[in-house]
């Protein structure tokens, strides 16, 4: 046999070779089975499914993690009905898959576990209540693994000190938009001296938590529960109000997608609070804040309803000012979502200077998860409704191109452009009441927009405090006694309104 005919059999061999290797590690992947009975689901099913895999958690469905996401996917088949199997194939090309170097990864010796998102109205996936989910098992060299969908979340039960309670009311305009009942919810947590002082109305401080916080969030209503700490005896009734919506954060911002949030707080749950509370029930006893998303709603709330509440004291704001949307100006056709003007990845996160988050991951990892997430939030509240129902995206998933028509639209929310067009007929009605505070390091980039509000409010000779805190990022802003401070500032602010009144 001669030299090229050995070259030309032992080519076909390693080709052998190669496909065989190929074929054996797809083989090693199982296919999985979901499906869930009539006692868990009485009815055909038409959402979305999910796979979390993970290393570290018992529960995969608890992620994925912001900073250290682990693998899942998700698809939404036709039907799933009681006590059918649903037969999923990584291998199918229409699953959605994060990391997109799903197919590379080795998933041995990972837990699986399915979860049905039952429950749409919540924008958690695997821990919002309502939504079905397996029980987690190891991947080892097994064909099939069957994921039988036999527990569903229970809502958690809060436990309150005495001093909190939870109001909850159906809210007419919110269940008028959705056409489906809805509640609005607070927290109220009155102070130590209410029940001795019967015929005392106190100020009250409303709390809008960041994107993910709830009413319910148990370091924040441990604070409302601490004595004041101003030097002015002042004491207040704190709210904690609930953000959360199936598109993840409202803002109380009044939207296409969400509904009228924003006239639902002023019309209806504060003057319920109002009913039930010994409140001063007056603008100058109405005190807003709020942290990161609820930063920004606190701000927004002021401006919309400046005679509505006596001021707002926001730290962290989401973007003020779209021509700063985390370095990204969403006005400027030729801007990217994913890539700068150099063609270099935009980070979304960091920490202590080192990126942490890659803004084309994100993106990537929440379109696999489906509605609820942070960024897709923002849609939900600024963009316009598309003919299928759903809020126009800002940005093309694929590439990052920015939609400059749904841009124009998010016009309506630039809050520097709001100030700068109405600040006229603004200005006598928020005299004394904006306040804002930023780290210059902030961990998602929001010092930028930020910047630009302060120099607006700057050469409009507005009496507005922006205040830049040199060091500080998204996460240490309040180390240093920041919430003392604000609740000093709003204490004096009420006793001088008082003097005056």
């Amino acid at each position: 046999m001669n030299t090229s005919h050995i070259s030309f059999l032992v080519l076909v061999l390693c080709l052998f070779l190669c496909c065989s290797q190929e074929e054996s590690s797809a083989a090693e992947r199982p296919t999985f089975q979901i499906q869930f009975d009539k006692e868990v689901y009485p009815a055909n099913y038409f959402g979305r499914v999910y796979l979390f895999f993970s290393e570290r958690q018992k529960e995969p469905r608890f992620g994925p993690n912001w900073f250290a996401p682990e693998p899942f996917i998700s698809l939404e088949p036709n039907k799933l009905a009681p006590g059918k199997a649903l037969t999923i194939d990584l291998a199918d090309p229409d699953l959605r898959k994060f990391p997109k170097n799903f197919d590379e990864l080795d998933l041995t010796g990972m837990r699986v576990q399915a979860v049905v998102r039952f429950n749409s109205f919540e924008r958690n996936v695997g821990t919002g209540a309502g939504n079905g989910f397996s029980e987690p098992l190891e991947i080892g060299d097994q064909e099939m693994i069957s994921l039988p969908i036999t527990s569903l979340v229970t809502k958690p039960k809060p436990t309150l000190d005495d001093r909190s309670t939870v109001v909850a009311i159906e809210s007419k305009l919110i269940s008028e938009f959705l056409q489906a009942p809805f509640s609005l919810r607070a927290t109220v947590t009155v102070p130590e001296s209410y029940q001795d002082n019967p015929d005392q109305r106190y100020p009250v401080i409303y709390e809008i938590p960041g994107f993910g916080g709830t009413h319910l969030d148990k370091r924040q209503l441990q604070r409302h529960l601490a004595p004041s700490t101003n030097d002015l005896d002042v004491e207040f009734i704190k709210v904690m109000l609930d953000p959360s919506c199936p598109g993840g954060h409202h803002v109380f911002a009044n939207s296409v997608n969400n509904g009228p949030y924003g006239d639902a707080l002023v019309q209806e749950l504060i003057p319920e609070i109002d009913r039930q509370f010994r409140t001063d029930a007056r603008e100058q006893g109405r005190f807003l804040t709020g942290h990161s998303s609820g930063g920004w709603s606190s701000f927004w709330l002021q401006l919309q309803y400046p005679n509505f509440f006596g001021g707002t004291w926001s730290t962290s704001p989401d973007p003020l000012d779209f021509r700063d949307f985390q370095r990204i100006n969403l006005y400027e056709p030729t801007d990217n979502m994913f890539v700068d003007a150099a063609g270099e990845r935009r980070p979304l996160a960091r920490m202590n200077g080192k990126v942490l988050v890659w803004y084309d991951d994100f993106s990537h990892m929440e379109d696999v998860l489906g509605d609820g997430g942070q960024l897709r939030s923002f849609e939900f509240v600024f963009s316009p409704r598309g003919k299928d129902g759903h809020p126009q995206q800002i940005w093309i998933r694929q590439t990052g191109e920015i939609n400059t028509e749904v841009a124009e639209y998010w016009k309506a929310y630039d809050v520097n452009l709001f100030l700068q067009q109405n600040w006229k007929n603004l200005e006598p009605q928020l005299r004394g009441k904006l306040h804002l505070y930023m780290g210059d390091q902030d961990n998602f980039y929001l010092e930028g927009a930020t910047m630009l509000v302060k120099e607006s409010l700057n050469s409009l000779n507005s009496d507005a405090e922006v205040t830049i805190l040199p060091g500080k990022d998204h996460m240490n802003l309040f180390h240093d006694g920041l919430h003392q401070e604000i609740e000093q500032d709003i204490a004096q602010k009420y006793v001088d309104r008082s003097k005056n009144r």
